[in-house]
């Protein structure tokens, strides 16, 4: 089943001479259960794309349509709405709150909707993410790889139709890298959650499903099994 189709999605930043042609006519599907590694050089685009599919930006034209819904055309309350009802977001440096623990960071996005936590399924994800004995830590009480858990754990709360990783190894070291990877690929797997991440890692790229290649704003190659390294 399609998850995601992207149409002709282009996005500009400024414009006369400042400006910059971020994303170009951009176009591709993606269906439930896969796991794509978006990868290019740096300035190429790809973190613009995925803060657009994840409701973080907006684009200039083309459509996004996320499990049936055209984001793109939604106002920025109802954008808001569906990024945190849909959409699991990861990034680089973990975005958590300082002054709440394990358990209180990954409840808040579901919190923040009104509604009440699924104790089963945040027992699950905790004791698959290993953070059983973690649960009222701070996370300047956590180490890197912990964190980048809770974030993990956070992000799938909502049972998004969406997963989206920006850089989520980036600031970890190899050993924490591979555990988060494994993880990722475990709830794709096991749960059948789509996984789109944008990476720089060679080895997170050839053990996707499908690798996507952006240069200068376009899709230059869109490969399944891995069949490329990325750059």
């Amino acid at each position: 089943m399609r998850i995601l189709e992207i149409r002709d999605l282009c996005k500009v930043y400024g414009s006369g001479e400042t400006r910059v042609d971020a994303l170009r006519d951009v176009s591709f599907d993606v269906d439930q259960g896969e796991f794509v590694a978006i990868v290019g050089p740096s300035g190429s685009g790809k973190s613009t794309l995925l803060h657009i599919l994840g409701g973080v930006d907006t684009p200039t034209s083309g459509l996004v349509n996320i499990a049936g819904t055209d984001i793109s055309r939604l106002d920025e309350t109802k954008l808001a709405i569906f990024r945190r009802r849909h959409i699991g977001l990861i990034y680089q440096f973990y975005n958590l709150i300082p002054i709440l623990n394990v358990e209180e960071n990954m409840t808040l996005p579901i919190l923040l909707d009104g509604k009440k936590p699924d104790r089963t399924l945040l027992n699950n994800l905790v004791e698959k993410l290993g953070l059983t004995d973690r649960l009222k830590h701070l996370p300047n009480q956590l180490s890197g790889g912990q964190q980048q858990r809770v974030s993990i754990g956070r992000a799938l709360m909502n049972n998004p139709a969406l997963l989206l990783a920006d850089e989520p190894t980036g600031n970890l070291d190899t050993e924490n890298s591979k555990e988060i990877v494994s993880l990722l690929r475990k709830f794709n797997k096991e749960n059948k959650q789509t996984v789109i991440i944008i990476t720089h890692d060679e080895r997170i790229a050839l053990s996707a499903d499908r690798v996507i290649t952006i240069e200068d704003g376009r899709i230059t190659r869109d490969s399944k099994n891995a069949e490329v390294s990325a750059p």
